[in-house]
C-alpha cells in the first residue's frame, strides 16, 4: 500500500476522498473506523483509516495494488488485517495480506509467493489467531475455483513483530470450503452515512422526550 495525499476529490469531506464505500469496519474500542472504495472507472483500493468523535477525522488514506475484499482490526494490537486480490481473468486468483500498523499508516504486505492469494474474509479469533479465507492459488481444471476457498488460521505469538513476505504457503494451507464472493457495499455505505453525521445523531437523540 502506499500513502495518498489529502483530499484529493477537493469536497473537504475526509470520507469522500475514498470514493464509493465498498466496505466499512470499526473498531469502537479505539473509535475507528477502516472504510475501502471505489472511484469512477476504478476498483476498490483506497483505504482510509477514521477516528470518529464530534466528526470524522482521517487518520491514514492509502492506496491497495489489488481490489479491497476483506478488512479487520486486531482486538488489542493498533493493527488493521486488509485483504486484497481478484481474479486474473486468465489463470490466477492474485492478491496480498497486508498488515497496516495504525500509529505510522506503514503497511506490510505478508505472503511470500510472487502472485500472493486473493483474500476473501479475516478475522481475528483471538490476539494471535487470524482465520484467512482464500480463493484457489488458480481455476485451473478446477470447476468450483469461483465459488470455493481455502481457510486457514495463522499463529504468531506478537502480531507487531511480524516480517514482510513472512506467511509461507504452509502457513496458508487449509481446508477447502464454500467462499462466496460477498457484496458489501450497500452496509458500507449505511455506516459511512452514520460516519459522516454522528453529531446531529447525538443532537436527535439527547433532544427526545420520555
Amino acid at each position: 500500500m502506499t500513502p495518498l495525499p489529502a483530499d484529493r476529490d477537493g469536497s473537504g469531506d475526509p470520507v469522500a476522498e475514498v470514493g464509493d464505500p465498498v466496505l466499512a469496519v470499526a473498531d469502537k474500542r479505539r473509535s475507528l473506523v477502516a472504510v475501502a472504495g471505489a472511484h469512477e472507472y476504478d476498483e476498490a483500493k483506497t483505504v482510509g483509516v477514521f477516528h470518529v468523535t464530534d466528526r470524522a477525522r482521517r487518520r491514514w488514506l492509502l492506496s491497495s495494488q489489488y481490489p479491497v475484499n476483506a478488512m479487520a482490526f486486531h482486538p488489542t494490537r493498533p493493527l488493521l488485517a486488509v485483504g486484497s486480490g481478484e481474479y486474473d481473468g486468465g489463470y490466477l486468483f492474485e492478491g496480498e495480506l497486508l498488515l497496516i500498523r495504525l500509529e505510522t499508516g506503514t503497511a506490510l504486505s505478508l505472503i511470500e509467493h510472487d502472485f500472493g492469494r486473493q483474500v476473501l474474509a479475516l478475522e481475528w479469533l483471538n490476539d494471535q489467531d487470524l482465520r484467512v479465507l482464500m480463493a484457489p492459488p488458480d481455476d485451473w481444471k478446477d470447476s468450483k475455483a469461483h465459488v470455493e476457498g481455502h481457510v486457514a488460521v495463522v499463529c504468531r505469538a506478537d502480531w507487531t513483530a511480524v516480517g514482510a513476505k513472512s506467511l509461507t504457503g504452509r502457513d496458508l494451507a487449509g481446508p477447502r470450503v464454500p467462499a462466496p464472493r460477498s457484496d458489501h457495499r450497500e452496509a458500507a455505505r449505511q455506516a459511512v452515512a452514520r460516519l459522516a453525521s454522528p453529531r446531529t445523531r447525538r443532537h436527535h437523540t439527547s433532544g427526545k422526550r420520555t
